[in-house]
């Protein structure tokens, strides 16, 4: 990855690279859009134990992207509502709803920070975020006061996200390539997406941050919500070539006062 100085207006600049990479990862096998119609599930095998029973329960998943993890939720019985700051990934999402029958589901164009106005001030049994969502985040702490605000009382919130250990291991998977405590913004300009690095883009310029796990959980602290569990798991979508003994995702669960 190349850097550039300088930090653009994030959010659009972000929003204008995730509108891009719709049609990439609608066509592309990374997704396998067809395999998902046809009953595939995107969840990782931990996210259903953990979660519990979500039948007849209402989920809101932030940051929902073309809304697969969504969708999967709702294949399971859930009640399901999903946000995206995308257009073009929430038409895609609604899309997919209707191939799938999952009648129940709900997509809504919406900035995360947005989400509580977006959705009429709506709270949740279970309000979800799933893999890769908050390093396309500045500000953990107003991330997870929006959160808390969402989940209803009784109800709790639950994260899969990737490990911020992993995100400073260089390609060989053991050495260090990054400092785990940057906090400043990640400016990167590169075609492609971890869907298809070869796919032509003009939208190029990304901004990222890296967030501490203590810095999560912190945050949601902060916000009013009991974390029940933190756990670390060495597997996810992307594998490191030396991963024995790296924590690759972590997932955690905490809870609002009934």
């Amino acid at each position: 990855m190349t850097t550039t100085p300088g930090t653009p207006d994030w959010l659009s600049a972000n929003r204008a690279n995730w509108d891009e990479r719709v049609p990439i990862h609608t066509a592309g096998p990374f997704y396998d859009l067809p395999g998902f119609v046809a009953g595939r599930d995107s969840l990782r095998d931990f996210e259903p134990a953990e979660v519990g029973d979500v039948n007849g329960r209402t989920l809101l998943h932030l940051q929902c992207h073309m809304g697969l993890d969504t969708l999967s939720w709702g294949r399971r019985g859930a009640v399901v509502t999903g946000l995206d700051f995308s257009e073009p990934a929430v038409e895609t999402a609604r899309a997919l709803a209707a191939q799938t029958g999952v009648t129940s589901a709900r997509f809504v164009a919406a900035d995360v920070h947005d989400a509580v106005q977006a959705l009429d001030g709506q709270t949740f049994d279970i309000v979800y975020t799933g893999m890769g969502a908050l390093c396309w985040l500045p500000d953990l702490t107003r991330w997870a006061q929006v959160a808390a605000a969402l989940v209803a009382p009784g109800g709790f919130l639950y994260l899969a996200e990737y490990h911020p250990f992993a995100d400073v291991l260089g390609e060989d998977g053991r050495t260090v390539a990054g400092d785990y405590f940057r906090r400043d913004a990640n400016v990167y300009d590169e075609p492609g997406t971890y869907a298809d690095p070869d796919a032509p883009m003009t939208a190029t310029v990304t901004v990222e941050w890296l967030h501490g796990v203590g810095d999560v959980v912190t945050a949601l602290a902060a916000a009013g919500l009991q974390v029940e569990f933190l756990h670390e798991h060495d597997r996810g979508h992307f594998r490191l070539p030396a991963e024995q003994g790296v924590p690759l995702v972590y997932s955690l669960r905490a809870a609002k006062a009934g």
